[in-house]
């Protein structure tokens, strides 16, 4: 395991005890841990989130225009 020495805010610090005294951790780099898996499981996956998906879905149903050059794109959105 790693350690590190942090400097953080006192709301970041606030937010670390509350997390700490929810899932009953002993310390802060506990807390830490899970702050990060949260972050892991919501924002670096996202191509598992079904939210995702159907965007994905709609934006594969959309209509789309096939341009051929920039000029052409540039004369018909002016």
């Amino acid at each position: 395991m790693v350690q590190a020495l942090v400097e953080i805010d006192e709301n970041t610090n606030r937010v670390l005890n509350v997390v700490k005294a929810k899932y009953g951790l002993k310390d802060k780099g506990e807390a830490i841990q899970i702050v990060v898996g949260k972050y892991i499981e919501e924002e670096n996956e996202p191509e598992l989130r079904p939210e995702y998906l159907e965007k994905l879905q709609k934006i594969r149903k959309g209509k789309y225009i096939k341009f051929s050059s920039i000029k052409t794109l540039r004369k018909a959105t002016s």
